[in-house]
């Protein structure tokens, strides 16, 4: 039976696959089980074991941590300390996110810090105009 730790690393899980633009597919690919076994995993059906954790970690390239951040002592869910963390969820599941995030990460390195830089200064100049 599903506990609410499952569900929210599920979540999570299907997160991270979703904002890398990999189907179920190639991640089972990846770690070595069947897509349905990603299914399972994604909404909490199957518990994944620690090995297995490292390996879809390693295949997300995430940190095993990444699983479980956002998540209370008590196993539910902490609650959003900002409206930046109430609308992480939202703004994460919009198609426009993941193509920019897919986009992003099909540059190399050096385009990649680029953007970065220049995402940060448009963000200093919509500042400074809305408080002129």
């Amino acid at each position: 039976m599903a506990t609410d730790v499952d569900i929210y690393v599920g979540k999570r899980l299907r997160r991270r696959r979703r904002l890398l633009g990999l189907t179920q597919q190639d991640l089972a690919g990846q770690v070595g089980v069947r897509f349905q076994q990603i299914q399972k995993y994604e909404c909490g059906a199957n518990r994944i074991t620690a090995s297995r954790l490292f390996s879809l970690g390693t295949a997300l390239n995430v940190n095993i941590n990444y699983f479980f951040e956002g998540l209370a002592p008590d196993g539910k869910q902490a609650p959003a300390n900002d409206q930046a963390d109430r609308l992480s969820g939202d703004i994460l599941s919009q198609k426009e996110t993941l193509e920019l995030v897919r986009a992003y990460y099909r540059l190399s390195e050096r385009p990649r810090r680029r953007l970065l830089d220049l995402a940060k200064a448009l963000e200093g100049d919509s500042a400074d105009a809305v408080a002129s």
